[in-house]
């Protein structure tokens, strides 16, 4: 790692053009390339995906996406008044001339067109069909079907739209949540750094490192699935742990700057050391990302790696490129204030390296405290995990919708709109796909199609139905389809309970002896059967990532208790997180006043990506601080004076990171997507428990409880180890003694050794 830093510090500028290279033709070949993101989530070997499959096939004019114009008039009229007829038949005869549009089905036409008027006459709507899926209608398609309908909006008609195109035009806030988050950022630095320089570089590398990685996920979405919140979540990410890698390689930097290093050397030092420990922190992130391969779905196939191309570089960036803007900007990574009492010491002390600072402040005083009362202060930060854990055993895993959405947005007023008017079910229809020819082909059995023809019939009966359309085939006679609209939200588990009535009771008895053979599909069932595939498989991820990031610990600490302990409270953090998640998104505590919409399901693929990502960042305050400590160990082999020395030296960089990192995982709250939303309070919520909670309060009161059993190995494990980890090698300048902390919480002062990692051969 020394050589590298040599090499980048040597050769500045050409690794800056390097990286200004990279991103500019990465920028270019993505603009000329553009995006193709997916939209849709499905789970391989449905029954809903099989249904969809067919229905695609047997009617192709159907395959595209369609879009929702819902207009209501005040009570008194109705929409069925002649100014609102003609004004409502104008914008439907404009929308079919919008590019891309195929048709529009309205109530005002002679035949079906009853059907599309509430029974109290004050609300209609009409159906626009696109050729192409959702994944192929650009923005300013859905915007000038946006503008085209709201036209026409005036006192006393209100017009809305619904539907995944148009859910596009209103998600506009990605940006502004990214510069909040980085404005944050830059506040703590400055006050941290004390210098506008040292500030700049960690928001410059992760800046470069996240930009250069958004623009490979962007032509990532041409070669693999990638989901459409997946950029957004590089983002999210890569910023976050951009910015805190780049802090703690520039701390250790500013350190060796105030023992009298030069530049040069106190960058490699800093690369040396504490590089080390981000590429080992960065590979337990990607590691952990990496475990949602496992699940074998393509779509967060393409979020994992995404993912890890955005941690990966901006890792890369701040071992290469940042070694390379320190050398630029020289000493002034320290502030006038400190480069004064620098050359006040050296001066002083005849020109030779000054020792280094001890830690003072608060960072001892509360170290002092942890060690004097574990017991007290581990229950304390135990309860207030379980407490916030509680609401996750509520956790109801499934797919919200636009009437999740904000109050305030088109696609949720068009929904409450449409379910007022018709019924909760009519925003989330099943649909009923049917093949009546053998399964190896060959000519359609009348007796299948006959059986079809009288399942609507049978349909109506069962509870739970609202109503049920006449049987549609195609012009084989091979597939048929039936709309069946529930009487209940398509959130609601009395929806999921009808679907698995379907299945399970009324569909197998209406196919009995006839060769006819009905699948359940449409959003809703593809939803539960999405959640169904995630959740079953959920055991053997968690097991996966846990069980890798233990390995990674093991070898890196050559001890069985900091796995361990490690796993638990990365479970503790987890289940913390999910249940402020839990609280404010499923319970509704708070959502609507952020304007995040009304109280729904968790998404189902949340609890994965959350997982991996939680543990990756987790792993990273682990690293940092118990490094820190095992170090002091080797030294001195006393572990209450190991664990106090780790904390109050790491205590205030680490509290630095987390501030950093929940300013950027909260700004993109302000995103406008929900998903984006669930992530960034998740993350949040997740780095300030483990910061503020377990890793410098539960942590080393464990550590302070069980003594020397922290650093037990067995023998034989001990002598089949590789030696792979990050470990300590002997302080080369004068270290401070430390000693017990007097009754007053003061530290009798001298220095710790400086922290220093070496690859064992």
């Amino acid at each position: 790692m020394a050589a590298v830093a040599r090499w980048c510090v040597n050769r500045r500028l050409a690794v800056v053009l390097l990286w200004i290279t990279a991103l500019v033709g990465l920028t270019a070949a993505a603009a000329a390339a553009g995006s193709a993101y997916s939209t849709t989530y499905d789970a391989p070997g449905t029954e809903s995906g099989h249904a969809a499959s067919l229905l695609s096939a047997a009617f192709p004019a159907q395959a595209g996406d369609s879009e929702t114009i819902v207009w209501h008039t005040p009570a008194g009229r109705t929409v069925r008044a002649g100014d609102v007829e003609r004004t409502m038949t104008k914008v439907l005869d404009r929308t079919r001339t919008l590019p891309g549009v195929t048709s529009v089905t309205g109530p005002y036409e002679p035949s079906g067109g009853a059907g599309r008027i509430s029974r109290d006459g004050r609300t209609a709507y009409a159906t626009v069909d696109y050729a192409r899926s959702v994944d192929s209608i650009s923005r300013s398609q859905a915007q000038a079907l946006v503008d085209t309908a709201k036209a026409a909006e005036r006192p006393g008609l209100q017009v809305e739209l619904g539907g995944q195109a148009i859910g596009t035009t209103e998600g506009a806030g990605a940006h502004l949540s990214e510069l909040i988050g980085v404005a944050v950022a830059a506040v703590v630095l400055l006050l941290a750094f004390g210098s506008f320089a040292a500030m700049l570089l960690p928001i410059a590398t992760a800046l470069v490192g996240c930009g250069t990685a958004y623009m490979g996920i962007q032509l990532l979405g041409h070669g693999m699935t990638v989901a459409d919140f997946a950029p957004m979540l590089g983002m999210l990410i890569g910023l976050g742990v951009g910015i805190d890698y780049a802090l703690f390689i520039v701390t250790r930097h500013r350190r060796a700057l105030k023992r009298g290093l030069s530049v040069a050397r106190a960058a490699e030092e800093a690369i040396a050391t504490t590089g080390r420990a981000v590429v080992f922190a960065g590979g337990t992130v990607c590691v952990a990302l990496l475990g949602m391969l496992i699940l074998r779905l393509d779509f967060l196939d393409g979020v994992a790696v995404a993912a890890v191309l955005t941690v990966l570089l901006t890792v890369a960036a701040s071992i290469t490129l940042l070694p390379a803007l320190l050398a630029y900007i020289g000493p002034r990574a320290l502030s006038r204030r400190q480069r004064r009492a620098l050359a006040e010491r050296r001066l002083a002390d005849g020109g030779h390296d000054a020792p280094a600072e001890p830690p003072s402040g608060f960072a001892v005083r509360w170290s002092a405290l942890v060690e004097r009362h574990p017991k007290v202060l581990g229950s304390l930060a135990a309860v207030v995990m379980i407490v916030l854990a509680l609401p996750t055993f509520s956790l109801h895993l499934g797919t919200s919708d636009q009437g999740n959405g904000p109050a305030t947005s088109t696609t949720r007023q068009a929904y409450d709109l449409l379910s007022q008017g018709f019924g909760p079910g009519t925003n989330g229809p099943l649909t009923l796909v049917a093949t009546t020819a053998p399964a190896g082909g060959g000519i359609p059995s009348a007796a299948a199609r006959l059986a079809f023809d009288r399942l609507p019939d049978a349909l109506r009966g069962i509870p739970g139905v609202a109503s049920a359309g006449p049987a549609d085939f195609d012009p084989s006679g091979a597939v048929g389809v039936i709309t069946v609209v529930p009487d209940s939200t398509p959130q609601s588990g009395a929806t999921s309970r009808l679907i698995d009535t379907l299945r399970a009771d009324v569909l197998p008895t209406a196919e009995q002896g006839t060769g006819l053979r009905v699948y359940v599909g449409g959003t809703t069932a593809s939803f539960d059967d999405f959640a169904a595939a995630v959740v079953g498989k959920l055991p053997l991820f968690v097991g996966t990532v846990v069980g890798l990031g233990c390995l990674l610990l093991l070898v890196a600490f050559r001890s069985i208790g900091v796995p361990l302990k490690a796993a638990v409270m990365n479970v503790a953090a987890v289940g913390s997180s999910f249940g402020v998640v839990t609280t404010i998104f499923q319970w509704g505590w708070g959502s609507e006043w952020l304007g995040l919409g009304r109280a729904g399901p968790i998404e189902p693929f949340l609890p994965v990506i959350m997982v991996s990502v939680l543990f990756g960042l987790s792993m990273d305050y682990q690293v940092f601080l118990v490094s820190r400590i095992y170090e002091e160990w080797c030294d001195t082999r006393d572990n209450r004076r190991a664990v106090r020395v780790g904390l109050a030296e790491t205590s205030r960089v680490i509290s630095s990171a987390a501030v950093i990192m929940i300013a950027v995982f909260l700004a993109f709250v302000l995103s406008g997507d929900r998903v984006i939303a669930m992530f960034g309070i998740g993350l949040a919520a997740a780095v300030a428990l483990d910061a503020f909670v377990l890793r410098t309060l539960l942590v080393p009161a464990l550590m302070h409880l069980l003594g020397d059993a922290n650093w037990w190995l067995p023998g034989w494990l001990e002598r089949r180890l590789p030696r792979i980890g990050i470990e300590p090698r002997p302080a080369a300048v004068p270290a401070v003694q430390w000693t017990s902390v007097a009754a007053a919480d003061r530290p009798v002062t001298p220095v710790a050794p400086v922290p220093q990692l070496r690859r064992v051969r």
